[in-house]
């Protein structure tokens, strides 16, 4: 698991590391680390590090400094490094290291010499902005990058431009092949915009020590095992999860079938489907003859472990009847689509999740931004980006939010998060919601079944479950174009994946 760390944190223990050792000692750690990668990164590129053209945008912070000191450790491995000042004032220290180390210094505001030094350099290194700087670019910086860098670039910490707390991209930025960040993982490497500049992110330790436990949080793999675990020798289909779904429509009977293989898929004991009386469940049976339909109200179906309702549901009020009975049920709920529009409309939904929160029973709601709109208007634009919104949606509702789209993030009321790092934009095509839906539902119901019924547990759970549909939409890209029957089909790929690493 990655811990996220907010620059207020990362200023805490770096503040207690220069406490306990020598005045540069941080500065040069993350300087070698930052040419090791570099050096790196050209063997690979080149074959060799000697001559090698590496130019270094400097800024008068103190990645401007790692900058420098990396660069001198480049130029004594054979590369020709030029440095670019944007600032009057750079670190002293390092531009006389690089000098010694045979590296030479132009200033930036000599644009004409300044391009020619970035046309013929192999790898640039961004240290013109640290962690706390905001905004886009500012001139020289920005004008120097208008036209674009054809080298590798490596970013010091996260590419200048990109807000370190939030990933909002307020203007020019560098767009960085690799980021190498130190100390811990800031969130604006996996938040969306900040993100879409990011590469191959490189975490350096060296030696921050945090006070407290990280509220953001990045799963990987082996922490989606823990919730898809092979079934114990003494399991049976009701101790392994039941899933119920209340999806699909005579309208959009495609969205039932989706959500139903998503969750067959995952494997859980038994998938159920909600009777409406309608030839969809005839249709799912057909296809899927070990589903069970049952027309029951969902309260009453005591077998179920967690419910998943919306998909594929037009969203009007005669709808709200069967999604107030979803919510009666006292199971995880997962709230999609059309359930989603009939609780933007409507009061009293907004208070069945409220009332389920003040009882600890979960509710998973999964809007994309438009939805997002139609619940909280105007929250997302006046939020300082997108894990904020759904933070504070989260507390607003008291439900778990999945605010899907490009780092897809995932939020408790208690302000706990999960940033998404496995999702691609294969998944944003019609139908990938569905999917996830029967994705969650099946988790959740494993997890209830299991006895693992915490908010905090059922939050970890719904990210498992998000980390699980972004994998299968890779397995998926595989093959080609993705469609969203071609993700359902590759859960079962995925919880291998989660289970026995990638060559599963």
């Amino acid at each position: 698991m990655i811990d996220l760390r907010d620059v207020a944190a990362v200023r805490r223990a770096e503040a207690a590391a220069f406490a306990r050792v020598p005045d540069g000692t941080l500065m040069q750690r993350a300087a070698f680390a930052l040419s090791v990668t570099c050096a790196g990164l050209l063997e690979r590129a080149r074959g060799r590090t000697t001559g090698a053209q590496v130019a270094l945008l400097v800024g008068s912070g103190d990645n401007g400094g790692d900058a420098l000191w990396a660069g001198a450790f480049l130029a004594g491995r054979g590369c020709a490094v030029t440095a670019i000042t944007t600032a009057d004032r750079f670190h002293v220290d390092g531009a006389r290291a690089l000098r010694r180390a045979g590296g030479r210094l132009v200033a930036g505001a000599d644009l004409d010499g300044a391009r020619q030094v970035l046309a013929r350099a192999d790898l640039v290194v961004d240290g013109l902005v640290g962690i706390g700087g905001s905004g886009g670019l500012r001139e020289p910086a920005a004008g120097l990058l208008a036209a674009g860098v054809d080298a590798i670039v490596v970013a010091v910490d996260l590419p200048s431009g990109v807000d370190a707390d939030t990933g909002v991209v307020a203007g020019a930025a560098v767009d960085a092949d690799v980021p190498v960040t130190f100390g811990a993982v800031k969130p604006g490497l996996m938040l969306s915009p900040g993100r879409e500049r990011c590469g191959t992110v490189r975490l350096v330790d060296i030696g921050l020590e945090f006070d407290q436990p990280a509220a953001v949080r990045v799963l990987e793999g082996t922490d989606v095992a823990r919730w898809v675990r092979e079934p114990d020798a003494d399991a049976y289909k009701y101790s392994r999860g039941v899933a119920a779904l209340a999806t699909g429509s005579a309208a959009y009977p495609g969205a039932g079938l989706l959500s139903t293989a998503a969750a067959r898929g995952l494997g859980p004991g038994m998938v159920r489907v909600l009777d409406d009386g309608t030839a969809r469940t005839r249709e799912i049976v057909d296809r899927f003859p070990d589903v069970v339909v049952d027309g029951t109200a969902p309260a009453d179906q005591q077998r179920a472990t967690a419910w998943g309702a919306g998909s594929g549901l037009a969203g009007t009020a005669d709808q709200k009847p069967l999604v107030a009975a979803v919510l009666a049920a006292p199971v995880p709920v997962v709230l999609d689509a059309g359930a989603l529009t009939i609780m933007a409309a409507s009061d009293a939904v907004r208070s069945l999740v409220a009332d389920r929160a003040a009882r600890g029973l979960a509710v998973v709601l999964t809007p994309h931004e438009g939805e997002f709109e139609r619940l909280w208007p105007g929250l997302l634009r006046d939020s300082d980006g997108r894990l904020a919104a759904a933070q504070a949606a989260a507390a607003r509702s008291g439900a778990i939010v999945v605010l899907k789209g490009p780092g897809t993030v995932i939020a408790a009321a208690d302000g706990a998060a999960f940033v998404d790092a496995e999702g691609t934009a294969d998944l944003g095509v019609a139908g990938s919601g569905d999917v996830l839906t029967g994705l969650l539902t099946a988790v959740l119901a494993e997890a209830w079944a299991a006895g693992r019924r915490s908010i905090a547990e059922l939050t970890e759970a719904t990210a498992a479950a998000v980390w699980l549909h972004g994998r299968a939409g890779r397995i998926a890209a595989r093959s080609g174009p993705v469609l969203a029957p071609a993700i359902a089909d590759a859960v079962g790929a995925a919880v291998l994946a989660a289970r026995f690493g990638e060559h599963a």
